[in-house]
């Protein structure tokens, strides 16, 4: 495996272990339960209208007009036993009244009067209600300080008592219905929503909990409870302030039913909830049905019961399966990114993205599970901006090698130039007029015999170097070594006009420059070596040239270039030859003199040349 992928598997599996870590070991919803909360409520949840409350269920509510019309809460007991028996006579199925009742009043009549209601009635449901500290010990426990119960005045039967606690998620909204709760004696106290559901239940269909396995059921299903005896609830209404009539269960007045303003045969085998329906009262909690208005908890209950009558139970996916869900997801990603770049990565991730949430929904909807949703889109949006920082540092040192090498054979500043111009040098060539420069180092081979071979490289690399360095600093590009010989040219890849004179100049930096090595060698050798140099300039064949999958060079052909070598082969030592080319462009810039004519090899005519003696800028200080 490649160093690269083998960075992108680490990558990978860097991922999966982080965000396995974030979503199992810090409790519901993971470190960033306060977004994956929202993002499974928004996905999860259905369409307001698409909502059906069961018809089945009402609510009582003991709202503004019930207080203005009987007073002032708390209100008489004998007025639930009136309620409670006119709801009876109209055959309700089951009633469940919201209200603590701890103490007893001090007119004993009015706790006789509900006490004979509730021994008359065996489907009258009366709350309990469990005192949870501020903050839990632990994620797998519900502790609790006391428990409220309804006055013994009341005497009320335990079958006919329970639990109305709501426990909310960390971000304080209400999901998770807690299906039963136990006392310290180790007997479990039924939800409120639980036990009236039940009396609407056939006893096959009811919801029990088994106490040898350790499970809840609902008829033969087995309710998937977590550790706090906590199911996740669908809610089937929005929350509905008194002024707000659009949706939710059929609800009434609680005077209006009293004072027979409402048939109470209209409640015929439904199951009542009674309960406080305003705000003063404050028994409302934050659901994931909205982000600012509050839920009756008379309502939460209602919702509660019709998620049992409909034996719908949302679960999450287990560790393992969130896990997998996890890794498929960073490891598909990953593939796909490192794979594709640009507009391809870019849908791709708009893809993946928008696909994952589709899945999440429907298994949401069909399998009724809540698979990981934050995290597998956050490692998403990550490793798609992994994939462009990484690709992008690769493209960096790709393109820094690419310069680091092209560098070595044109000076820095034509590299720069034609980064910062965006020109790309083609495949294949262009025609392009250009200077070239060919420099040999004359009696080269007897130097060689008479030197060690280490000696013979380290005397070449430095006339080499002072070649280099000559040409690069009038912007010249350093096409190839021949042997103890240098190919350059000048005018590209970058154009300039005045190329020829460019390369004149060069050539007389070399020749200034090898005046010391000239003398060193003299002193050790009593001999020494020199340059002849040939320049040409005319138009030429420029691009990159070979093989296009093994080996191309970037270089120069056509007669320019042949001629320019030529004139290389007739220079003598120290000698700087020029073609009547390069002498009508440069003339008026150096000391030139004529050489007559000459015969060269590929040419049928003579041609004229000149030597370059010196600079006349220079030659006049």
């Amino acid at each position: 495996m490649s160093r690269k992928n083998w960075k992108t598997m680490v990558v990978a599996m860097t991922a999966i272990f982080l965000f396995a870590a974030l979503t199992y070991t810090t409790g519901t919803g993971g470190s960033f339960h306060y977004i994956e909360n929202p993002l499974r409520d928004a996905l999860s949840s259905k369409v307001v209208m698409q909502r059906e409350p069961d018809t089945r269920i009402k609510i009582i509510k003991i709202d503004s007009k019930s207080l203005d019309t009987i007073g002032q809460f708390p209100w008489d007991r004998s007025v639930y036993a009136r309620l409670i028996e006119k709801l009876e006579q109209g055959k309700a199925k089951a009633i469940g009244l919201d209200v603590m009742i701890p103490e007893p009043s001090k007119d004993p009549k009015q706790d006789e009067a509900l006490a004979a209601v509730m021994a008359k009635y065996n489907n009258v449901v009366l709350p309990v209600n469990f005192n949870f500290p501020a903050k839990q010990k632990a994620d797998h426990l519900l502790e609790y300080d006391r428990i409220e119960v309804p006055t013994a005045a009341i005497r009320a039967p335990r079958s006919q008592l329970a639990h109305v606690n709501v426990f909310p998620d960390n971000d304080d909204k209400v999901r998770r219905l807690i299906i039963g709760l136990p006392e310290k004696s180790g007997e479990l106290v039924e939800a409120f929503s639980v036990k009236l559901a039940n009396f609407a239940l056939d006893e096959k269909e009811r919801v029990r909990w088994d106490s040898g396995e350790g499970k809840w059921y609902r008829g033969s299903q087995v309710i998937p409870a977590n550790a706090r005896n906590q199911i996740i609830t669908q809610y089937y209404t929005s929350p509905r302030q008194e002024k707000d009539l659009r949706t939710g269960y059929d609800s009434f007045s609680f005077s209006d039913v009293l004072n027979d303003k409402v048939d109470a045969r209209s409640f015929e085998n439904d199951i009542v909830l009674i309960g406080p329906y305003t705000t003063g009262m404050q028994d409302e909690f934050m659901t994931p049905m909205s982000s600012s208005i509050k839920m009756f908890g008379v309502e939460i209950h209602a919702n509660m019961v019709q998620s049992i009558l409909e034996n719908k139970f949302w679960h999450e996916a287990s560790k393992p399966v969130g896990i997998g869900v996890i890794a498929l997801i960073v490891l598909l990603g990953t593939f796909l990114f490192h794979r594709f770049r640009g507009k391809a990565a870019f849908f791709l991730f708009l893809g993946l993205f928008i696909g994952y949430m589709f899945v999440f929904v429907i298994v949401n909807e069909v399998m009724h599970l809540y698979i990981p949703i934050f995290y597998p889109l956050f490692a998403i949006m990550l490793l798609y901006v992994w994939s462009i920082v990484s690709h992008y540092l690769e493209e960096r040192r790709e393109r820094n090698r690419v310069t680091g090498i092209f560098g070595r054979f044109v000076p820095k500043a034509v590299v720069d130039q034609m980064l910062t111009s965006g020109r790309e040098v083609k495949l294949g060539g262009e025609r392009m007029d250009i200077s070239l420069i060919f420099v040999d180092i004359r009696g080269f081979t007897t130097l060689s015999e008479k030197l060690e071979p280490e000696q013979v490289i380290q005397f070449l690399n430095e006339y080499l170097d002072v070649c280099t360095k000559a040409v690069f600093k009038y912007n010249g590009t350093l096409d190839k070594f021949i042997g103890d010989g240098v190919m350059a040219m000048f005018g590209a890849p970058v154009r300039y006009d005045n190329h020829a004179e460019m390369a004149v100049r060069a050539a007389l930096e070399m020749k200034k420059q090898t005046a010391m090595l000239e003398e060193r060698l003299m002193a050790k050798l009593g001999f020494t070596v020199r340059f002849g140099i040939g320049i040409n300039c005319g138009p030429a064949i420029v691009g990159n040239i070979g093989s296009e999958d093994l080996r191309l060079d970037y270089t120069a052909i056509g007669d320019t270039v042949n001629l320019a070598a030529r004139l290389e082969s007739n220079a003598k030592p120290g000698q700087i030859l020029i073609s009547d080319h390069v002498y009508e462009r440069v003339k008026h810039l150096f000391d030139i003199e004529s050489m007559g004519e000459i015969k060269v090899k590929g040419k049928e005519l003579p041609i004229t040349i000149y030597q370059v003696l010196a600079d006349k800028s220079a030659a006049a200080e």
